[in-house]
């Protein structure tokens, strides 16, 4: 009697908090560029919000953030990665402080 193995799909969420110096500059130059390359690169935004409150931790002021969902942890660093994600990070710059986690979970 062979066991079959169940494979588990496991997406990789990448989650952004965010304290931000000049939200109208951040909003109108990177926030319009990122989501198409997100997409592009297989993401899908699950949360892009204002107004987290910080419950414990050294995060007070990062009231920003974004979570998305990757098929793979791979398709997220190959987003991160990538020559054109560098370009369009560079939009950000000096007008937030960034904090960003990537994570694989298992699809619930």
């Amino acid at each position: 009697m062979s066991e079959s193995k169940t494979s588990t799909i496991m997406n990789a969420y990448m989650i952004i908090v965010c304290k931000m110096h000049d939200r109208e500059k951040f909003i109108n130059g990177y926030g319009k560029a990122v989501p198409l390359l997100v997409e592009k690169y297989g993401g899908k935004y699950l949360v892009v919000a204002p107004g987290a409150v910080s419950l414990e931790g050294a995060l007070e002021g990062y009231s920003s953030v974004a979570i998305s969902r990757w098929p793979s942890k791979q398709a997220a660093l190959d987003f991160w990665n990538s020559e054109e994600y560098m370009e369009v990070k560079k939009l950000r710059e000096n007008l937030a402080d960034v904090e960003v986690l990537l994570v694989e979970a298992p699809e619930i």
